[in-house]
């Protein structure tokens, strides 16, 4: 069925492909080719949203990803996606639209002058008010809904890598990928829309004297026929990081499988060919549905053979937007006017149109639209030829469409996320990158050019330049630059605020931000209330914020400010642009890592065994572990109390499978572990163990661990389990950035290797039962020491190292024999009564023994002589350690720090967590004194124990303090040793 506003002929949509959709309930069709923005305009739609502040009727302004309004939720239920630009929709059967903007906007208009910029900050400062208005702008705060339910669509992630990333497939990135790819260089060419083209897909000039479409068509039939191409359209690359990570965003609406993927790219070589954004023109009440884009309007004349209206007023400062007026009238519309800002415009287009019969009005400014629902007139008076002041009455055109261009802006947002900030050309009127360094180069419009020829010469030299840097080619281009049938265009105006009668804080809104309704006047209230920085101004008044970054309104925003300031444009400078370019779901950026995959389940080797026995769980980092193993009857404390005395009268059995273990190999492996830990490694001889503390350069404990000597130039590094992948990324940060001249390896094993801790006085006769090519004797195979062999067969290291403060044994073996040597050790133990106890136990038996849990016990704040732990520190190593020099700042030597102590409550076990304090009255300002941090039964001591962080408790034991409870009580402790059993250490060296 065809529409008012479709033309009868031309585009390229496949009219024999109608496509029914919906919007806001309302059925309408299009066509294969449309985009949803495309064929709203066809179905006659005018507004399309309310806006954010004021609730004022919106329509849709661009045709790409700078369209501020046109912001919609397609889909409904989990499968729904928010926030998309219906200029990026293509059109598809079955499609279901609705507007992000919540209803209660609709209202909003009436009070507009209560919401001046900043005035959510000024709700703040009323403390009565805060919780009030709190509620209401997290109410109205944000775009679209959230979808109920999980995502039933699947995202990929792919690594890839190239020579030559060439960003955006217009004139120069066609160009650009060309050349590069005829050296023989690995390309990767992406562009956001669904067609590569750009601008040539609306084109009507002529390239080496055949149409654009037709060059353009044999470009990427080249480029398609190169095997070392990679062509992605609808692929919209959003962030650009260091050392050329590139972040590529790819939609598949009509793919099987996944229906993003997000392609994570390291480039040699980076051309940004990203083109340039038409700058609108600020007037008043230039938001109303029926204001748009000159270069918008021409596309979809020309690309979708939709005209958004019947009459048309063209209000420009340059000569490109004549085409728009040229093809209007070639489309059978009204022309009722060009309104030029500039005196004398004479290029050839602006001959073009009068010999087209369209009235030009040179030397004047469109002043304000009118209007209801649409635009209906325009307003327009003559402006000086030297500055922005009115010289004469206003006078009305009736219209229905403002087409409006105050030039272009280059695309710099990627440049700009990696901290390069754009400089201000008056020449181009406009912000224009600076130098990126050598390793992007730019392209095209993006970099300035303003013609087709000049943007093909642009990006034919960039793409060559670039593969000559990543070593193919010789920089020279292989053929010359096309010819063009463009005329030459002369100079245009720089108006960034068309004046009015009044001024800003009087005429009717004027608006810079479409998306967040920052108009004129409120960014000279903020130069007004002081604020000077461009950043400030963003962040007072929301320009350049949401979804669109800036893309239209930045320009005009600073040019506002820095008029309000009395300074030119250079010097006020632009924000900086952040990643996203636009925005990108969390689907694709999370990929098949959700749900079981996003937190995966680690299990050990013996689970299924644990299983069988009724283990009952604890996650520990990503970590199935047993927590105890409850007997009929029993609940978790009688548990863990038979656990407890198992391991010390008899033997006991602990899977450790889950503790960090890393390989350190090379010539430097010792004095890569004397930088990383406390104590020395350098004279650990072959076979022995040390225990060692980490620290970050702040001096504050990191991890601890037992890191064994098992070759010449090799150590196995034990770290605790919820650390293991931080302890291997901080190794990997300083081998790699700080030492790279160290010969060191480290390799993750954890994985690689079962243990099965054997625990208590009855462990070594356990052992000898299935070992018997280790000398397992107290003198043949001492404390902290490491044994290789044979359990139950298989081969093995043998640990004889203890958290439990018993004899204990632990054995190491390949993961895929794990719960075959788990099962022998199981039998060996039968006679003697073997138990197998969990993390429960595990914590009782130490803290018993005073062994600190880093992060349990520790916090970022501990120093190693806050837990009592000087003995694990070298102070005079010939490099020192990392946190070294930390260690001697005099706030680590106070004598009032948090220190490590023990607590003996009487018959009461404490609550973990809970603050010590001096008095069992309350009393206003007092200083807490610590907290617990462990706290536990004792089966052996009979009564319960804890361990607290105490100021200054070092030297306060036998002192009383107060343990606060949760029901209001205060309950007596005494400070004590933090050593509760065996503080001789007698037990676990016998």
């Amino acid at each position: 069925m065809a529409t008012a506003r479709r033309l009868p002929r031309g585009g390229r949509i496949e009219r024999d492909r109608p496509i029914s959709f919906s919007f806001n309930g309302r059925r309408m069709q299009g066509f294969a080719g449309d985009t949803l923005a495309s064929a709203l305009l066809a179905n006659g739609a005018g507004t399309v949203t309310r806006s954010f502040k004021y609730g004022r009727r919106r329509g849709i302004v661009g045709h790409g990803v700078e369209e501020p309004n046109a912001i919609v939720d397609v889909g409904s239920g989990a499968g729904a996606t928010p926030n998309q630009r219906a200029t990026e929709i293509e059109l598809f059967d079955g499609l279901r639209a609705t507007t992000s903007r919540a209803s209660w906007q609709r209202v909003a208009g009436p009070f507009a002058r209560y919401f001046p910029a900043g005035f959510y900050y000024k709700m703040f400062l009323h403390p009565r008010l805060f919780r009030a208005w709190e509620r209401v702008l997290r109410a109205t705060a944000g775009l679209g809904r959230i979808p109920a339910g999980s995502d039933p669509d699947t995202y990929d992630r792919f690594h890839q890598h190239c020579d030559v990333l060439v960003v955006g497939a217009g004139p120069a990135g066609l160009a650009a990928a060309l050349e590069a790819a005829r050296t023989g260089a690995r390309v990767l060419i992406a562009d956001e829309q669904a067609e590569f083209g750009g601008s040539l897909l609306a084109e009507t000039l002529t390239i080496d004297g055949e149409s654009a479409q037709g060059w353009l068509a044999q470009a990427v039939a080249e480029l398609e026929s190169c095997p070392d191409a990679c062509l992605l359209p609808r692929s919209t690359v959003s962030g650009l990081y260091d050392h050329n990570f590139v972040t590529v965003a790819e939609r598949r609406p009509d793919a099987p499988g996944a229906r993003q993927r997000l392609h994570r790219v390291r480039a040699e070589q980076v051309v940004l060919a990203t083109g340039a954004i038409e700058r609108p023109l600020v007037f008043a009440n230039n938001d109303l549905p029926g204001v748009m884009l000159a270069a918008s309007v021409y596309t979809y004349l020309r690309r979708y053979a939709v005209a958004p209206g019947e009459r048309l007023v063209l209000f420009t400062t340059n000569d490109h937007a004549y085409r728009t007026a040229v093809a209007w009238k070639q489309a059978g519309r009204e022309v009722a006017a060009v309104v030029d800002a500039r005196p004398e415009p004479s290029g050839a287009w602006v001959q073009a149109a009068t010999r087209a019969g369209i009235h030009v009005i040179p030397g004047h400014a469109v002043l304000e639209a009118r209007g209801r629902q649409r635009v209906r007139e325009a307003v327009m008076a003559p402006l000086h030829a030297e500055d922005d002041r009115l010289t004469g009455p206003s006078r009305r055109i009736r219209c229905d469409l403002i087409a409006c261009s105050g030039g272009w802006s280059p695309t710099v947002h990627l440049a700009s996320q990696t901290g390069v900030k754009p400089r201000w050309s008056d020449d181009a009127v406009a912000f224009l990158p600076a130098a990126p360094g050598d390793a992007i180069t730019w392209a095209g419009s993006a970099s300035g050019a303003r013609t087709l020829r000049a943007c093909l010469a642009a990006g034919a030299a960039a793409g060559a330049t670039a593969a000559a840097r990543a070593g193919h080619g010789d920089g020279r281009v292989s053929a010359g630059t096309p010819a063009t049938n463009e005329p030459a265009e002369t100079p245009q105006r720089a108006l960034f605020l068309a004046p009015h009668r009044h001024p800003p804080s009087r005429a009717p809104k004027q608006f810079v931000d479409l998306q967040l309704d920052v108009t004129a006047a409120d960014i000279e209230l903020a130069a007004r209330e002081g604020y000077e920085s461009v950043e400030h101004v963003k962040r007072y008044t929301a320009l350049g914020f949401g979804t669109d970054q800036g893309k239209l309104g930045n320009a005009n925003g600073v040019a506002i400010l820095a008029r309000a300031l009395g300074q030119d444009i250079a010097s006020t400078g632009t924000t900086m642009f952040r990643p996203s370019y636009t925005p990108v779901t969390f689907g694709a950026v999370a990929g098949r890592d959700v749900g079981e995959l996003f937190d995966p389940e680690r299990l050990t080797p013996m689970h299924s065994w644990h299983e069988e026995q009724g283990a009952v769980w604890e996650d520990v980092g990503r970590w199935k572990r047993p927590r105890y193993y409850p007997r009929a009857g029993e609940g978790m404390q009688e548990a863990v109390n038979r656990e407890c005395l198992a391991a010390r009268d008899d033997v006991a059995i602990l899977d450790a499978s889950t503790l960090g273990k890393i390989d350190i190999q090379g010539r430097d492996a010792a004095i890569f572990l004397d930088r990383i830990y406390t104590i020395g490694f350098r004279r650990l001889g072959i076979g022995r163990c040390r225990y060692g503390l980490m620290l970050h350069e702040d001096g504050m404990i990191f991890d601890d661990g037992v890191t064994a000597r098992i070759g010449e130039r090799r150590y196995l590094m034990h770290t605790t389990t919820g650390n293991a992948e931080a302890v291997f990324d901080w190794l990997e940060l300083w081998r790699q950035t700080e030492w790279p001249d160290l010969d060191v390896y480290c390799t993750s094993v954890t994985d690689h290797w079962a243990t099965a801790a054997l625990v208590g006085p009855k462990s070594r006769d356990v052992l000898r039962r299935v070992c018997d090519d280790i000398d397992l004797a107290r003198d043949a195979f001492r404390f902290m020491e490491v044994r290789e062999g044979h359990v139950a067969g298989v081969p093995a290291r043998v640990f004889r190292i203890s958290f439990s403060g018993e004899l204990s044994f632990e054995v190491n073996v390949p993961a895929h024999r794990g719960r075959e040597v788990w099962d022998a050790l199981i039998d060996a133990g039968g006679e003697f009564g073997i138990t197998p106890y969990g993390t429960e136990t595990m914590h009782v038996l130490r803290a018993e023994k005073g062994f600190i849990i880093v992060g349990q016990d520790t916090e970022a704040s501990m120093t190693p002589a806050d837990m009592g732990m000087d003995w694990a520190v070298r102070p005079n190593k010939p490099f020192g350690f990392l946190g070294d020099r930390s260690l001697s700042l005099a706030d680590h030597l106070r004598e009032d720090r948090l220190q490590l102590v023990g607590l003996a409550s009487g018959d009461s076990v404490l609550p973990e967590g809970a603050a010590l304090v001096e008095t069992a009255h309350d009393a206003p300002r007092a200083p807490n004194q610590g907290f617990v941090s462990s706290s536990y039964y004792s089966a052996r001591l009979s009564r319960p124990i804890a361990l607290a962080m105490v100021r200054g408790g070092s030297g306060r034991l036998g002192d009383e303090l107060f343990c606060s409870l949760a029901s209001g009580a205060k309950l007596p402790v005494t400070i004590v040793s933090p050593v509760f059993y065996d503080p001789e250490g007698h037990a676990q060296d016998v």
